[in-house]
């Protein structure tokens, strides 16, 4: 299974599954997620848990068979990104990511979406989505770190350390992958001391809503002609 769900009491644990993609966001795995999220929205989810299986918790958008797919439906997919991440950031109760590895694009806005971000020590993130024209979770990101450390990241697409992260607050913390688990429970409780509607209004109040601006934004730069070949350059240019 592309997602591993796990439900404990309040605490809903979902877990990327794909070591060996290095967890990246396939059209499976972003159905599953966006199925699971709205599904937490309903069912009493106190404190939404995102973490990766293997060496990373995302690479981002999976290339593996863009070739083989019409730009149409590459369309569809970083769409549907688009609507997982707002699900996320508008979620009516607590979400904490756990990162660690080395994360790019898509992986990194999935981090940057949840309200509690922890780090492990060696955690590397990267944002190279606009060098092929993809503009995707950019007011999100500047509402957390601010618009100059969000120009920087995303015009440089410079890789990014645990450290600084931490410093810009694209990290709240760092802690090892051993304390995770006391970082869950930690978080279990903050999540559940007020009641389920005045976590819901708090998050409503203290989060930027530019939802339809944001999906306008995604669509008019992956609808521009030639989003493959922009990919393809891309993707060439970073080799090994």
């Amino acid at each position: 299974m592309d997602l591993l769900v796990e439900r404990d009491g309040p605490v809903t644990l979902l877990t990327l599954n794909r070591p060996d993609k290095a967890n990246a966001l396939s059209s499976d795995l972003i159905e599953a997620l966006l199925a699971t999220v709205s599904e937490a929205h309903r069912d009493g989810t106190r404190l939404l848990v995102l973490s990766g299986a293997g060496k990373n918790l995302s690479a981002g958008f999976d290339f593996t068979d863009f070739e083989n797919a019409s730009e149409a439906e590459l369309v569809l997919r970083f769409v549907r990104i688009e609507q997982l991440l707002q699900a996320v950031y508008h979620a009516p109760f607590a979400t904490l990511a756990l990162a660690h590895g080395r994360n790019f694009g898509a992986g990194v806005d999935l981090f940057a979406a949840c309200g509690i971000r922890i780090a492990a020590p060696e955690t590397t993130f990267r944002l190279p989505g606009l060098q092929f024209g993809v503009q995707l979770g950019t007011r999100r990101l500047a509402h957390r770190v601010g618009a100059d450390h969000a120009r920087a990241l995303l015009a440089a697409s410079k890789v990014v350390s645990a450290p600084h992260a931490l410093s810009i607050g694209l990290a709240q913390r760092r802690a090892p992958r051993e304390r995770w688990a006391e970082e869950i429970l930690a978080e279990r409780e903050r999540a559940t001391t007020l009641g389920a509607e005045a976590v819901a209004r708090l998050n409503a109040a203290t989060s930027l809503d530019t939802r339809a601006q944001d999906m306008a934004d995604l669509v008019a730069s992956v609808a521009a002609p030639g989003l493959k070949d922009r990919i393809r350059t891309y993707r060439a240019a970073h080799a090994k």
